[in-house]
């Protein structure tokens, strides 16, 4: 690693969602979000759980902030939870002041322990109004207009922040959501999951909302608020693929087009202003026509990059199901070979392989015209890792230690050997949280929270490892 470096100013640090961590639900003026319908209901998330307390962190400001000054993190990134600015959510519904009181003392706090702010817009939790008002991303107008207002509201509370996401990974919101019914608000075909839905279709449309409001909100800021020094993009998750037979072409075909499928469903847009052709093959016209898109284009200062895993894929013989969200392909752990690509986790879709790391950076670059990236969520989880019983054994995290160490030095490769031009890599996560419909059974943070003794906080050794990692790599910087 000695011929790898960071520039001195690289920006480092830790990422949460707000229902993931924040807790109190119901106080300081908050209205329900979509995923507090979602996981009250039975049988959505594991064990039943909800963020109704998650980490307690919206009475634990101070003691988080410190946290992060302990770990000598110079960012944090951060959602805001619409629903605890504007509880009903829509442009013409109140706001609740005690939330961003809330938020502008996180801010605040940070501020003055040299911790620069990423601040996301929107982490999936969607106030329940909108969507029973006009089945929210569903209505790409209502939807547009009432994100903008959202917007607005932050931007004119919160003008020391300086780097801003509108969404977080929008596949999520709209495979998951509207398409599989995995997540809130659960809609899909399948009428043993969900009474309402559309699985061939409304995914599609979400989706295309989505980009809509992005575009919008990113140019409100960028007409009235970035100044000199403002920033604002989107933060899109994808992992990279390899192809199952790397001597069948349909296979590396299959593999480029899961990378466009997941990523440039919504990067296209951003960066050319339409869809990706392998999409419009597959899908016609079930996808909204690029037209629309126009005013997309152009609309990110920076990529916000979320990456765990990587895939081998192989295509499919058969012509594809009408509810297919993929590509038409197969996604797998093993390859022809039967050679493994990564060590197993708690995580059942998640095998680290650091390699794929460095891949895909190159493969952004190159597809979007060397972008400014940051990595905006990026770790792991450990196998069996909650049922760890002392102290001693729930701090000692060696699988992600070694994800990160891997991980970073992966990314200063890229960054050296391919030009590739990474601004600050934030790891997911700051904490233990709620890990939406897998509850707490599974744990990303490099802090243990002891959900059963009052959400105390113990660090990992992972929480030292990042921040060493990074500042070994600054420390052979010429600059």
């Amino acid at each position: 690693m000695t011929d790898l470096s960071l520039p001195k100013n690289f920006l480092w640090g830790f990422a949460t969602a707000s229902y993931q961590i924040e807790g109190a639900a119901t106080e300081g003026g908050r209205g329900p979000s979509i995923w507090d319908t979602f996981s009250s209901l039975p049988g959505k998330t594991a064990n039943g759980a909800t963020g109704a307390i998650a980490c307690d962190s919206y009475h634990r400001t101070a003691s988080d902030v410190a946290l992060l000054k302990s770990y000598n993190a110079s960012a944090y990134r951060f959602s805001i939870s619409w629903s605890r600015i504007i509880p009903l959510g829509g442009r013409n519904d109140p706001i609740n002041y005690e939330g961003i009181a809330y938020y502008r003392a996180l801010i605040t706090s940070l501020l003055k322990e040299g911790i620069t702010p990423f601040v996301t817009l929107f982490h999936w939790d969607l106030p329940q109004e909108l969507h029973d008002r006009y089945l929210g991303l569903l209505h790409k107008e209502e939807f547009a207009k009432d994100f903008e207002r959202y917007a607005r509201v932050c931007f004119e509370s919160f003008p020391e922040v300086k780097n801003w996401i509108t969404f977080n990974e929008p596949w999520c919101s709209a495979v998951l959501g509207y398409n599989t019914g995995l997540f809130a608000p659960g809609r899909c075909s399948d009428r043993s999951k969900s009474a309402e839905g559309d699985s061939t279709r409304e995914h599609l449309v979400a989706g295309h909302s989505l980009l809509i409001a992005h575009a919008r909100a990113v140019k409100l800021y960028r007409r009235e608020f970035a100044g000199e020094d403002g920033m604002i993009g989107i933060t899109l998750n994808g992992d990279w693929t390899e192809p199952w037979d790397p001597a069948d072409p349909k296979d590396v075909e299959a593999a480029e087009r899961k990378l466009e499928f997941a990523i440039s469903w919504f990067a296209d847009p951003v960066y050319f202003g339409r869809y990706p052709e392998s999409m419009r093959k597959q899908l016609g016209d079930r996808l909204p026509p690029d037209h629309e898109l126009e005013e997309v284009k152009g609309t990110n200062d920076f990529y916000g990059m979320n990456h765990y895993t990587c895939n081998y894929v192989r295509h499919k013989t058969t012509e594809p199901e009408e509810d297919d969200h993929l590509g038409n392909l197969e996604t797998l752990f093993e390859n022809k070979n039967g050679d493994c690509i990564g060590p197993e986790t708690e995580s059942v879709w998640l095998r680290p392989h650091p390699e794929g790391f460095r891949k895909l950076l190159v493969w952004l670059d190159k597809r979007y015209g060397h972008p400014i990236i940051f990595v905006t969520e990026n770790g792991t989880s450990v196998k069996d890792e909650s049922k760890k019983q002392t102290t001693e054994e729930r701090t000692d995290d060696g699988l992600r230690c070694e994800y990160f160490k891997t991980y970073i030095t992966a990314m200063a490769r890229a960054m050296k050997e391919d030009n590739v031009d990474v601004r600050g890599y934030l790891a997911w996560s700051l904490m233990d949280n709620f890990e939406w419909a897998e509850g707490y059974t599974t744990r990303f943070g490099v802090t243990w929270v002891d959900y059963e003794d009052g959400q105390k906080r113990y660090p990992k050794k992972s929480s030292k490892v990042v921040g060493e990692t990074i500042r070994a790599l600054m420390e052979n910087s010429k600059e």
